[in-house]
């Protein structure tokens, strides 16, 4: 009684816990931690990786090709022949057996010596490709590790956001408790109490939109780092943007050596150029050595028997040349030539598109500390008037309309100069990633 007492106790237990919501657990995380988590869960990059395998994969069968193809075969066979009498003349005619069997065994190895240097080429081609899906691989990597930086200050901006709120919830209380005790005191209007309420509604209003946000960007980077989607990620605090600029022509020139999509061109120029040669050994004679056995057993026997068969061994070299390629392949050099001009004009494009990505990351990080230094000067100037205007307010020489407009402010300032921060920073990122320097 008492065993089935305690059974059922547990029992109880392991179903309570089973019906508590699962628990939001915090996770402060660096922008090197979260960059990694990404990487590592990235189903994108395990794609990727499923590609590049692919190509190698491609390339071994290539390679397989120059190697000796080899069959080999065995047959029975079995005649009846109900007429069996031949007459060859008047004195000469035979009989034939009325049955028959026959064994039938062949071995063959075939190499090719010269081919035009088809399988060559196609070597070169499938490796080059490995190459490019390596590329590709990396570019993805840039492409996570750029979402993965892009979410984290975004989040960043929220909780620096809410943060400034809060600090501006708990300034706005103490005015509304100041200008309560000077209503009291008959010193100001109820108006002027109610100023400041109003003034604190707004920003719960915007701490309410915040929170919206901060929810949503946490729930995606959740989903992103492959973690549990009821973490709540807390951000490490982040260095600020103040990176020497240096010459736009640097970045432009990193992003030419550095970007994959440059070095993948150079690599599908290569490719198309040993497509027009492998078509061009089309019209090239090919040699091919050979090597075939026989057995072949007339016994009704399977197992052989001295006299009952015979093996024949073969070796040949042969030459050909299907010279009507001299006339049919011209069309496909044509197309192939056509196919590498194109990618010289892509070649062309995409160094345009680096050079417009670059010139318009490199603007937007410099617009970003300009603006920095200029809304520190508004907080310096904000802060100043709101210090005069509390003074003057408490001496009862400011309205309260005017003590709430500073504040306003202030507050403003505060909020934009933590938001041109983070927006600076991620610039920064930006300006790497044009360059083809991002995880590097």
């Amino acid at each position: 009684m008492i065993d089935y007492a305690i059974r059922l106790a547990i029992a109880a237990i392991l179903a309570a816990m089973v019906a508590l919501p699962a628990v939001a657990q915090d996770k402060t995380l660096t922008l090197d931690e979260a960059i990694k988590l990404g990487i590592q869960n990235s189903k994108v990059l395990k794609l990727s990786q499923s590609k590049i395998d692919e190509a190698i994969s491609q390339y071994n069968q290539a390679k397989d090709q120059v190697l000796p193809t080899g069959k080999a075969s065995f047959g029975y066979s079995r005649a009846e022949i109900p007429a069996n009498h031949l007459q060859l003349g008047p004195d000469n005619a035979f009989n034939l057996p009325k049955d028959a069997n026959a064994y039938l065994g062949t071995v063959s190895l075939n190499e090719a010596i010269f081919a035009g240097g088809k399988y060559k080429y196609a070597q070169q081609s499938t490796e080059l490709l490995t190459q490019v899906a390596r590329l590709d691989a990396d570019k993805d990597k840039d492409e996570i590790t750029y979402d993965v930086i892009n979410s984290y200050y975004n989040l960043y901006k929220v909780l620096q956001s809410l943060k400034v709120v809060q600090q501006n919830l708990t300034s706005i209380d103490q005015q509304i408790h100041q200008s309560q005790r000077f209503f009291d005191q008959g010193l100001v209007t109820k108006n002027d109490v109610l100023r400041f309420q109003l003034q604190r509604a707004n920003i719960q209003s915007t701490q309410i939109d915040l929170e919206s946000n901060r929810k949503v960007i946490n729930y995606d980077l959740n989903i992103m780092l492959g973690l549990p989607e009821s973490t709540i990620i807390n951000i490490d605090q982040i260095k600020e943007a103040d990176h020497q600029v240096g010459a736009l022509s640097a970045y432009v020139d990193s992003a030419m050596a550095n970007r994959q999509e440059v070095r993948q061109l150079q690599l599908r120029s290569k490719v198309a150029e040993t497509n027009i040669k492998s078509i061009k050994a089309n019209q090239l004679p090919t040699l091919a050595a050979s090597f075939s056995g026989y057995y072949v057993d007339i016994n009704a026997n399977p197992i052989p028997k001295s006299g009952s068969y015979i093996t024949p061994v073969t070796l040949g070299l042969t030459l050909s040349w299907n010279f009507s390629s001299l006339w049919t392949n011209k069309n496909k050099i044509a197309e192939a030539k056509i196919q590498s001009d194109e990618v010289v004009i892509n070649q062309g494009i995409t160094a345009d598109n680096i050079r417009n990505d670059v010139n318009r990351s490199y603007q937007n990080y410099t617009r970003s500390l300009d603006k920095i230094k200029l809304l520190q000067t508004s907080i310096d100037q904000a802060g100043e008037n709101d210090k005069i205007l509390e003074s003057k307010y408490k001496s009862n020489i400011a309205s309260a309309t005017d003590r709430v407009d500073a504040e306003t402010l202030l507050y403003q300032a505060q909020i934009n100069l933590e938001l041109a921060k983070a927006d600076a920073g991620l610039a920064y990122y930006t300006l790497l990633k044009s360059t083809g320097k991002l995880s590097k």
